[in-house]
């Protein structure tokens, strides 16, 4: 598929429900044939990649699921994982313990977490790349202000810990990674439309299925909302994680401060603390998470 018109994309979004389960598995199909069924689905126990996977092997009943464990996962995740046939589980080669301990942790968002560690890191090699991110101006001299550090964030360049986008890459896209160039397969992914204005700027720039990538991948759930995956559930009777029924928004890394900010309160690890009193536990006090939370400004009681 080719690049996708923002009048096209917000049309997509708009679509029933039952217009954006056919245009699915047209998706499906064809990556299905391009790749001579030698695909998988990656699954999370999480809402999207159980309709994802439903709607995947009701095409293709033999279809594998991938599901790579970083040892991160909510408890009702890891259930629906173990519920779900024909899985194959890839581990990452390190701990979020190391990853945090080497490069830093989780905070804000990967755009802002990256600047901030490339400006910590700063050097005559990145000494554009830091000029930019603090100044808005390029190696020409263009002035850019979207690739500058918000100012809201400065504050963090002098935090008493590490900061780093890092543990994403360690933990699940290097592994994942590693596989697909050892066994070249064909990944589908649950990647909603609302998951992230970035995330959304790649699918209108690359299409739902992109073949032509250094990482070909397809993304049959890239025009649903949350509600169509939610109705989808519904419809279909599929167990999904309880965690959703807790509170929950988003059922990804349990330790990942990503967004936290941005949360109604109580916030996750507020949650955590009342849901997973144990793993809430580990977090703040072994892993450090209360140190950084109290930096940002963020509760977690």
């Amino acid at each position: 598929m080719t690049e996708i018109s923002r009048e096209e994309y917000d049309k997509m979004l708009s679509a029933p429900l039952e217009e954006k389960i056919l245009y699915s598995k047209e998706l499906i199909r064809c990556w299905y044939d391009a790749w001579s069924g030698d695909v998988y689905v990656a699954i999370s126990g999480g809402k999207d990649s159980t309709v994802l996977l439903d709607l995947v092997r009701t095409e293709y009943p033999h279809v594998q699921a991938m599901f790579a464990n970083t040892g991160l996962k909510y408890p009702e995740n890891l259930k629906i994982i173990h519920n779900t046939e024909n899985v194959v589980t890839i581990r990452p080669r390190t701990t979020f313990e190391k990853v945090i301990d080497k490069y830093g942790y989780p905070v804000v968002s990967k755009s802002v977490a990256d600047k901030i560690e490339k400006i910590r890191r700063a050097s005559p090699k990145n000494e554009n790349t830091v000029r930019l991110y603090l100044e808005g101006y390029d190696s020409k001299g263009n002035y850019r202000p979207k690739w500058m550090l918000p100012k809201k964030w400065k504050f963090l360049i002098d935090a008493p810990f590490k900061i780093s986008e890092k543990c994403c890459y360690h933990l699940k896209k290097g592994p994942l990674r590693r596989y697909n160039k050892y066994r070249e397969r064909g990944p589908i992914v649950g990647m909603t439309g609302l998951d992230s204005t970035i995330r959304k700027s790649h699918i209108r720039r690359r299409g739902c299925n992109f073949y032509d990538s250094g990482y070909p991948m397809s993304l049959p759930l890239s025009f649903w909302k949350e509600e169509d995956v939610w109705e989808y559930i519904k419809d279909r009777g599929l167990e999904y994680s309880k965690v959703y029924d807790m509170g929950y928004d988003r059922t990804g890394c349990m330790f990942c401060m990503f967004g936290v900010h941005m949360e109604d309160k109580p916030n996750r690890f507020q949650l955590m603390k009342e849901t997973h009193p144990k793993h809430w536990s580990y977090c703040m006090n072994k892993l450090g998470l209360k140190e950084v939370l109290d930096y940002i400004g963020e509760p977690y009681e």
